[in-house]
């Protein structure tokens, strides 16, 4: 297996974070663990693009399923990537209030 240099690691996060529906994806399981089909609801998007996404936050070690009976939960890796990404939003809207403009529509969340 090889060792990712912290480069590396912060590159993997972003990849995940470089996609909306997966940043999206990340906040809404900041909030509560999910099942797939209640987040592909939440989201707007279907199942299908959905389980494509889970698999790339699996991938990057993100978020991990867990079996309950014939449904899987999925969740945040690590609690602390919950406190991450709300610094990092919060950083983000300080350093550029006009990232996030009052308009859901423009893809903020």
């Amino acid at each position: 297996m090889e060792t990712l240099t912290h480069g590396a690691v912060l590159a993997r996060f972003g990849h995940a974070l470089s996609d909306p529906t997966r940043s999206r994806l990340l906040l809404a399981l900041r909030e509560a663990p999910g099942y797939p089909a209640e987040l592909a609801d939440l989201l707007g998007v279907s199942r299908q693009s959905l389980s494509n996404h889970l698999a790339c936050l699996r991938g990057c070690g993100l978020v991990v399923a867990a079996p309950e009976g014939r449904r899987t939960r999925y969740e945040l890796a690590d609690p602390r990537l919950a406190h991450a990404l709300g610094d990092l939003l919060e950083t983000v809207l300080a350093v550029d209030p006009s990232a996030c403009p009052a308009d859901e529509s423009a893809g903020c969340r």
